[in-house]
């Protein structure tokens, strides 16, 4: 099997198609609502957390059937229909149509995979085993979220400040990176996260936090 090539997309105003609308596939467009994504559900039902995005205008929802239509000016496609037959018909549409394609829980009829991931604000590890063991790869996620815990998201959102700062000050190019690179030191990481601590037992005791 060839290696995948890891990489984050920008979906951001881009068209993805989604058939498929019930437990399984729920999720899935859940995930990419984040996103910015133009996401459109074709589906024959839909959970009512799927009602509930579109009536808020977060996707677009029709009740029907897919067609080959369905597909067009579509760059990313997720299947999740409970049939396996119509499944394949359609990633091998997308294919046709060189759109990137995932059928659910199905990796013969993937382009891609949906990894196991680690979310901390800004910062977002991902895990993927090629497909050979989702099972695996939830555990190592869960070994992730107690390594990178709550406070990596403050501290990512400083550190991005903090170099637009620095990029954009007058010192020189050699000066900045070093900087740069003691920015992003354990030592930094640690004096952060104990900082964050500090605020949060500090937020508890004053009431402002209920535990």
């Amino acid at each position: 099997m060839s290696s995948l090539f890891p990489m984050f997309m920008k979906l951001e105003g881009r068209r993805c198609l989604v058939v498929g609308a019930g437990k399984v596939g729920e999720p899935k467009i859940g995930g990419l609502i984040d996103t910015g994504a133009r996401i459109h559900v074709v589906a024959l039902e839909a959970t009512e957390a799927v009602h509930a995005w579109a009536r808020t205008g977060k996707i677009t929802l029709e009740i029907r059937a897919f067609t080959e239509s369905d597909l067009d000016g579509v760059v990313l496609a997720v299947v999740a229909t409970a049939s396996r037959s119509v499944n394949g018909s359609i990633y091998r549409e997308a294919r046709r149509r060189g759109v990137l394609c995932n059928v659910v829980d199905d990796p013969e009829y993937c382009d891609f995979y949906y990894p196991a991931v680690v979310r901390r604000g800004d910062l977002q590890i991902a895990v993927s085993t090629n497909g050979q063991s989702p099972s695996l790869a939830q555990k190592l996620r869960q070994q992730l979220e107690r390594q990178f815990g709550p406070g990596y998201a403050r501290w990512v959102a400083e550190l991005g400040e903090t170099r637009r700062q620095v990029l954009a000050s007058n010192l020189d190019p050699q000066r900045k990176r070093e900087l740069l690179l003691s920015l992003a030191s354990r030592e930094a990481l640690d004096a952060a996260l104990a900082e964050e601590a500090k605020k949060d037992e500090s937020a508890k005791r004053d009431g402002r936090v209920t535990v």
